[in-house]
């Protein structure tokens, strides 16, 4: 298959990755935290259950060290605390501070606002597809 430079799907995603992250870090101008903190943030209030740093590396495809430097800011920022859990010294959950839920309602405010323009004017059947062109984008850069 010949692969077309000039509409590449690799430099159209970094293209939306971009605008994303810009929109993001437009969020962070409260100066409490970046768009990057917000999202996380966000993942973190969402969960039920005791949530780890391999569970954000997951989630955002991070790297370990991006992951903890993330939640050092995050930590130093008053967010979020790290506690060992009971039945693993080597597991250290991550538990959202009150600080952090005084932000809950404008995190998830943001993030619902950014997710309604991404996909306005978008038919939900375009929207499946591209969902699921993006899951296995995703598996062959796994493979």
């Amino acid at each position: 298959m010949m692969v077309s430079l000039s509409k590449s799907a690799a430099r159209y995603v970094s293209k939306l990755s971009n605008k994303i992250r810009r929109r993001l870090d437009a969020f962070s101008s409260r100066d409490q935290f970046s768009g990057s903190q917000g999202r996380v943030l966000h993942f973190i209030l969402a969960q039920k259950e005791d949530i780890f740093q391999k569970d954000i590396e997951e989630e955002y495809g991070l790297r370990p060290p991006t992951a903890t430097e993330l939640l050092k800011q995050m930590e130093k920022n008053g967010l979020i605390r790290r506690e060992v859990t009971p039945y693993d010294g080597r597991l250290k959950r991550i538990i959202a501070t009150p600080k952090a839920l005084t932000y809950q309602k404008q995190v998830i405010e943001d993030l619902t606002g950014l997710e309604e323009d991404l996909l306005k004017n978008i038919p939900q059947e375009k929207i499946d597809v591209f969902f699921e062109v993006i899951e296995q984008m995703l598996d062959n850069l796994s493979e």
